[in-house]
């Protein structure tokens, strides 16, 4: 996915208003029939309105649904699919970065072709490139997100401070957050795959910034993790944790009470996705949450915000249901479905006719996005789930003393190196 492809699908679709947006969490339901659709997501709190939504325009239809968080579905969907236990309709990340992924899951024939369907042919190319194996289309992706360091506006103000504008002010302000008994971040990185996010938003700037062709270069075998500056961006984030820009014990606290630690103000903020701001909505319905770049240089000039496609929605090649499945999937991608989980999710909306409205707390990101001063998520185009799965368990190692970052990017480009 490159920077003026992504833009050009957010120029075409973007205008500010007001939203809302959830994540995962735990919900379920069970059964089966010609009218009952099984589907298994990782996005709790937004689902739930599309459900309610496609079950009002398909009267007599039920779905009966389960929801969890990334790292315990992405355990479970691959032993399900190879079982014949997976349900109709199942969330499906872009790419090829972790088992749940696209390329994963299409190359042994888990998913369905969904090529056919009309919304498969107007994918902007960003999201097609992600959304597909071998040409082919298997992902509904819906929606557009960022990485950045989100802040709650109240505990800011209370604390006299204001976000950073640079690397150097970055770490003064983690220092003086901290002596105000107030934490810069939250982190909860007790859930492995929230390790990623803080490196990620330094890795745009600092490997990027000043080098958008690494990835090209990394799939010819002229670049490593190792040898670059994702070295940086590994030292800057234990820089930011011995500058107490964390709470305590980030690894034993949970994805959950993070969210907790910002909503009530105990945190200044947190590194996160934008799903998260409709979370801390809903933890804190008066509060205001806003978005802005991790400063990873003393360059704004230099400064790049992760955006890419989201997790979408596949169809199970064995589905029990499929025309219902499918039926679902078209629901999700049409303007009315879109416009809710985008709503819901404060994600951008990955087809230029949703009539999806964005969070104004997203303005950074989108201008971001309109400038071309975006990468995708990094492992979206690496050429297999390992990397990533030795990235988050390597990231809690050095969180615990285990492990330094050298040897945590060597067994990535290990990994790397093995390929498919």
């Amino acid at each position: 996915m490159n920077r003026t492809r992504l833009a050009a699908v957010l120029a075409a679709t973007v205008i500010i208003g007001a939203m809302t947006a959830c994540s995962s969490g735990t919900n379920a339901g069970s059964g089966g029939g010609s009218d009952v659709l099984t589907l298994a997501s990782v996005d709790q709190g937004s689902v739930e309105d599309v459900i309610k939504a496609f079950e009002a325009a398909n009267p007599g239809v039920k779905v009966n649904f389960t929801t969890s968080g990334a790292d315990q579905y992405q355990q479970q969907i691959r032993t399900q699919l190879a079982s014949g236990t997976a349900p109709d309709v199942m969330s499906v990340w872009p790419g090829n970065g972790n088992p749940g992924a696209t390329y994963v899951l299409a190359e042994p024939g888990y998913l369905l072709d969904l090529s056919d369907q009309p919304w498969a042919a107007r994918l902007p190319d960003a999201v097609k490139s992600v959304a597909g194996y071998e040409g082919r289309t298997y992902n509904a992706i819906f929606g557009l997100n960022g990485i950045g360091a989100i802040y709650n506006q109240e505990a800011m103000r209370k604390a006299g401070l204001t976000p950073p504008g640079t690397w150097t002010e970055l770490l003064t302000f983690c220092r003086a957050a901290a002596a105000k008994g107030t934490p810069a971040f939250a982190l909860g990185i007790q859930d492995n795959w929230v390790t990623q996010l803080v490196l990620y938003a330094l890795v745009a700037t600092t490997v990027y910034g000043t080098d958008p062709d690494f990835d090209t270069r990394m799939q010819a075998g002229q670049a490593t993790f190792a040898d670059s500056p994702w070295s940086t961006a590994m030292a800057k984030y234990q820089e930011m944790n011995t500058a107490g820009c964390f709470q305590k014990n980030p690894l034993g606290t949970s994805y959950e009470a993070s969210q907790e630690l910002v909503a009530t103000g105990r945190t200044l903020g947190i590194v996160q996705g934008n799903w998260v701001v409709a979370l801390l909505k809903g933890k804190n319905p008066s509060g205001t949450f806003v978005l802005k770049p991790l400063p990873a240089t003393d360059d704004p000039s230099t400064f790049v915000m992760p955006a890419a496609a989201g997790a979408g929605y596949g169809v199970n090649a064995k589905a029990k249901n499929k025309e219902l499945a499918l039926r679902f999937i078209t629901f999700v991608m049409s303007p009315e479905g879109m416009r809710v989980f985008n709503a819901k999710q404060g994600s951008l909306p990955s087809l230029p006719d949703s009539g999806s409205t964005v969070d104004p707390a997203f303005a950074d990101l989108t201008t971001f996005i309109n400038d071309n001063r975006t990468v995708p998520f990094m492992d979206q185009l690496w050429p297999n789930a390992k990397v990533q799965q030795t990235m988050l368990s390597g990231l809690q190692e050095i969180f615990s003393g285990q492990s330094t970052p050298q040897k945590v990017l060597a067994a990535m480009d290990a990994d790397y190196r093995a390929g498919t």
